[in-house]
Order: structure tokens, then C-alpha cells, then sequence
């Protein structure tokens, strides 16, 4: 990157040369984002598939909580240190980050909430790794389908130059695996999937070709690595190579090379663009004054043709802020109807079910399937949003064809989530076997009571097989009408608890869309003012260039000259 930082610098060198200081902060925001050559690679998962294990394995440290009770909560990120050290992001409510440093040791026993009240975001640990020293940042996720739902691992994605979704390879992909999968493909092209634990599994290889089905069937093109951690930790403390081709993390490391070399290829791209913008501001107003001082009988001609130029800028500064209010009006209100039907099917569908089914025995799955298909709709509902942002992004760009190419925003659609997957209520147990025979001799009571009566006066005892009969009678019409009516409560009480769950996603999932769309108004908005005000300083310094060129006198007309001609092939060059 040398030679571009070297460019990037000439360019700077340029810009503060014209007095262009809001050229020269985009330059210098990009010289940063050059320097900074790390590649945030994320790794996301359902619960209990081997992700902490993995990344301890791809660092070769122990500092990830591995065991059946132990998994992750709260967003981990690793990056180079030469000395580690540990610091917990807090949420301050509006008053930015803070950052608390603790011992690594401690970290098992980190909670979501810190001592002081704050939200925890994540947890910064800095090691001395020579994978983390090569410019990669691991993030461990909390597991898929746990309380923080798969929206919130989605939304690091906007910012991920790598995603690794990790299965193990007991059991072939789910479909919300494979819905994730397809969602986080959609937010970062270089995905892959990662198959765990094949040392645990003598049936890996058939597990991986019926994923590579899957996969093909759901077309998704994604490379399918199977890993062994433990083959990995043992290699690396034996010094094996074959146990390491086995392991199957050179695979992993092809990968992670290709990521980052696609994501260098896309700063070049990025950066070119940035100079090459750049460039074009600086040559208009150098270009302006230069034509003013070689012919100065154009001067009022070009001086007539600025002024059209600068009132036609500021005319279509109106029309672009119309398209983008009306824009996100009309997205505002799209993204919150799509929310509410997707949550308002996923509620019938849910309701429909439990008429058919006893809840009560199935209960589990359905609270396994409702927080599933939510978290699935959430990311719908998001990728959905981010698409539209998009699509008006470019409507706005249409407004500045005439300025020439204009980049359009990315990353704009990111927002920290805020909502808290909710969990269904539990339904009241069934009564045991001793309830339901208390409640069907309850009902046969009445039974022999009233049939016995009656057969007395035929001369028969009280008890005899006919009053029996008609008790066992009673008692299983009185049982079966009591199984009814807890069936009934049930599925109400199941449908409540539906509702009730659905309401309350709805509720925060809402207040989540409302700060999204803010947040993409907010970016849009000074993005394109900052193109217009790019532009209308280019056309102001060119007019106000071409006014001085025309009160220069003529015995200076002619080292001005040289002196815009070497500037403007140092710009071209």
C-alpha cells in the first residue's frame, strides 16, 4: 500500500495547496482507513457447535470459556497486542463508549451487566498472536438462537470483511442455519462454512456432501471447510504437519488469504476513486483560471457559464433533499408494514398450529420454532430495509449526473440492536395420574349414586353392576369433558403467550426499524450535502478564479501561467 499512501499524499499536497480543506479531510479519512490494514472476520454459530473451541485452536491460546455449561454471552473481539490486556465496552446511554480495563483471567465470570449498571457491548482482548499481528480481528458471537437472537450478529455483519458460520458435524444443516446462511451471505459476499468436531464423528464425510446438497439446493455458493480443533491443538504441540493437513484449518487459511486480498483490492478501488474525485475539483478551478488567463476575451463567456452552473446546483440542492424526505417517508413506512406482516403470519401461523395440537406436550418446540422464525423475519425485515435504503441512495445520486460519478454510500445500514429476544411464558403442567382418576371417580359418584337409588326400589343394593356401569359411565363422560376443557385453557393460554411474546418483539423490533431509518436519513442526508457542498465550493473557487484571472495584469499573467500548468499536470499525473 505504499505507493497508494504515497499518491494519497501528493494528492493532500494538492488540496492544501488550493485551500480545499474538505478535500483534504476525505483524503486524510482515507490515507487512515489505508493504514489500517486489519480484517474484522466474524464467527457466528448456534450454541454448543464448537466456536470458542475453534478460535482458541486458530490462535493456539486457551482464552476463550470451552465446556458444556459454558458459552458465549457477549461479543468477544481479539486483536494484536504485543502485551495482553482486556478492557469492557459499556453502553453509557447516549454519552459514547467506555472502556474499562480487567484481568484476562476474569473473564469466564464477565457478565452482561457491569458492576457500575451499564450495558457490557463487548469485550476488546489484545494478545500476542502472530495470526492477529497479520491484521486479522477475530469476533466470537454470542450462539444463534440464544437470548441475544441472530438480528444482533447480523448487524456486525454490515462491517465484517469475512463471516465463518460454524456446525458441527454430528447432524446435517438446519433450516435456520441455512436461513442465517443466506442472510449473512447477502450482508458479506465472503462467507463460509465451517464443519466442526469431525474427530468426534466417523460420518463427517457423508454429513459434508449432503451440506454441499443443501447448500446447492438453497444456491448458496459457499466453500465448505471441515475443521478439527483438536487435531489443530494437538499438531501445533506436536509439531505435526500431516495432523495439521488433517485438521483442515489450511483450508481455513486459504480463505482468511483470499478475504483479504479481495477486501485489498476493494480499498484500491476505493481509495482511486477518492483521488480521482479529488482531482477532478482541484482541475476545475485551476482549469477555469488558466483558460481566463490565456484568452481573457472568454472571461465574461466563462464567467456567465459558472454562475448558470453554480444556480443550477443550488436548485438541484432542493430537488435531492425532496427525493431523499420523500424517500425515506415512504421507507419508514414500507419497513414497519413489512415488520408487522411478517410478525402478523408468523402469529397466525403459531395460532394455527396450537388448534391442532395439544401445546402443552409440544410447548418446547413451539418456543424453539416461534424464536427461530422471528429471528429469521427480523433479518428478513433488515436485509429487506437495507436493499431499499439502497435503491433510494442511487435515486439520490441521479440528482448529481451532471457533476459526474458519484459514489454512492456504503456501510450506511448499521445499527447496534437494542431489542432483547423475548421467551414465551410457560403453560400450567398437566394434572398428574392421581388428579385425573380423583377427577373421574368425582364424576362417577353421581353416577352409582343416582342409578343405585333407583335400583333399590327393584330390591338390588346400592352397589350392584348396573349402578357401577352407569358410574364408570358417568366418570369417563366426566373425564373426558374435563380433558376438553384443559385442552381448551391450554391452547388459550398458548395463544396468549404467543400474542404476548409477538407484541412485545413487535414492540422493540419497531422502536429498532424507527432509529434504523433515522440513522440511514441522518448518513444520506450529510453524505449528498457533503457531495453538493464539494461541488458548489469547486464552482465557487472556479468563478471566483476566473474573476481574479481577469484583474491580473499582464505582466504577471505569464508566471501564473506556469504556475497553474506545472500544478495542473502534477493534478493530471
Amino acid at each position: 500500500m505504499d505507493p497508494l499512501l504515497s499518491l494519497l499524499a501528493d494528492t493532500i499536497t494538492a488540496a492544501r495547496a488550493s485551500a480545499r480543506d474538505d478535500l483534504v479531510a476525505r483524503l486524510e479519512s482515507a490515507a487512515t482507513r489505508l493504514r489500517d490494514p486489519r480484517r474484522r472476520i466474524v464467527v457466528a454459530g448456534h450454541p454448543a457447535q464448537g466456536k470458542s473451541r475453534f478460535v482458541n485452536a486458530l490462535l493456539n491460546q486457551e482464552i476463550c470459556p470451552v465446556g458444556d455449561e459454558k458459552t458465549t454471552t457477549i461479543p468477544l473481539q481479539l486483536a494484536y497486542a504485543p502485551q495482553p490486556r482486556a478492557e469492557l465496552v459499556m453502553d453509557t446511554a447516549g454519552s459514547g463508549e467506555a472502556r474499562v480495563e480487567f484481568p484476562i483471567a476474569d473473564l469466564p465470570s464477565v457478565d452482561a451487566r457491569s458492576a457500575t449498571g451499564h450495558t457490557i457491548t463487548r469485550i476488546d482482548l489484545y494478545l500476542p498472536s502472530d495470526l492477529l499481528a497479520d491484521g486479522i480481528v477475530i469476533i466470537d458471537t454470542p450462539g444463534i438462537g440464544a437470548r441475544a437472537g441472530s438480528l444482533a450478529v447480523l448487524e456486525m455483519l454490515s462491517t465484517a470483511d469475512g463471516v465463518l458460520m460454524i456446525t458441527d458435524a454430528s447432524t446435517e444443516l438446519t433450516a435456520p442455519e441455512l436461513s442465517f446462511l443466506r442472510q449473512a451471505h447477502e450482508f458479506c459476499p465472503a462467507t463460509a462454512v465451517l464443519m466442526t468436531k469431525t474427530d468426534l464423528y466417523p460420518h463427517w464425510r457423508q454429513v459434508v456432501e449432503a451440506n454441499r446438497d443443501h447448500l446447492r439446493t438453497a444456491h448458496l455458493d459457499l466453500p465448505l471447510l471441515p475443521v478439527s480443533a483438536l487435531l489443530r491443538t494437538h499438531a501445533l504441540r506436536l509439531q505435526d504437519a500431516q495432523l495439521g493437513a488433517e485438521s483442515g484449518y489450511g483450508d481455513l487459511y486459504q480463505f482468511l488469504r483470499a478475504v483479504a486480498a479481495s477486501d485489498e483490492t476493494a480499498s484500491r478501488r476505493s481509495v482511486g476513486r477518492e483521488i480521482a474525485a479529488a482531482a477532478e475539483h482541484l482541475t476545475l478551478t485551476l482549469a477555469s483560471e488558466l483558460t481566463a488567463l490565456r484568452d481573457p476575451t472568454a472571461t465574461i463567456t466563462q464567467l456567465e457559464a459558472a454562475k448558470t452552473k453554480a444556480q443550477q446546483l443550488q436548485r438541484r440542492t432542493a430537488a435531492w433533499q425532496q427525493t431523499l424526505t420523500d424517500g425515506i417517508t415512504d421507507l419508514a413506512s414500507d419497513v414497519d408494514h413489512d415488520l408487522r406482516e411478517r410478525l402478523r403470519t408468523i402469529s397466525r401461523t403459531g395460532e394455527d398450529w396450537i388448534d391442532d395440537h395439544d401445546p402443552g406436550r409440544h410447548w418446547q418446540a413451539i418456543t424453539e420454532w416461534l424464536t427461530g422464525t422471528v429471528d429469521t423475519a427480523l433479518g428478513d425485515n433488515l436485509l429487506w430495509s437495507r436493499a431499499r435504503a439502497e435503491t433510494l441512495a442511487e435515486r439520490v445520486a441521479e440528482h448529481f449526473h451532471e457533476l459526474g460519478a458519484v459514489e454512492l454510500p456504503t456501510g450506511f445500514v448499521q445499527l447496534e440492536n437494542t431489542h432483547q429476544s423475548g421467551t414465551l411464558a410457560d403453560l400450567e403442567p398437566d394434572i398428574g395420574i392421581l388428579s385425573k382418576v380423583l377427577v373421574g371417580m368425582r364424576g362417577s359418584y353421581g353416577g352409582v349414586l343416582m342409578v343405585g337409588l333407583a335400583t333399590t326400589f327393584a330390591g338390588l343394593a346400592m352397589l350392584n353392576p348396573i349402578s357401577i356401569g352407569a358410574g364408570v359411565l358417568v366418570g369417563g363422560k366426566a373425564y373426558r369433558d374435563d380433558k376438553q376443557s384443559r385442552l381448551a385453557r391450554r391452547r388459550a393460554e398458548a395463544k396468549t403467550a404467543v400474542r404476548r411474546f409477538i407484541d412485545d418483539i413487535a414492540f422493540h423490533a419497531a422502536k429498532d426499524t424507527k432509529d434504523r431509518t433515522h440513522h440511514i436519513h441522518r448518513y444520506l442526508r450529510d453524505h449528498y450535502a457533503a457531495v453538493a457542498e464539494r461541488s458548489l465550493r469547486s464552482i465557487s473557487d472556479s468563478l471566483a478564479a476566473a474573476q481574479d484571472a481577469a484583474n491580473t495584469h499582464a505582466a504577471d499573467r505569464a508566471a501564473r501561467v506556469a504556475i497553474l500548468e506545472r500544478r495542473l499536470t502534477a493534478i493530471a499525473r
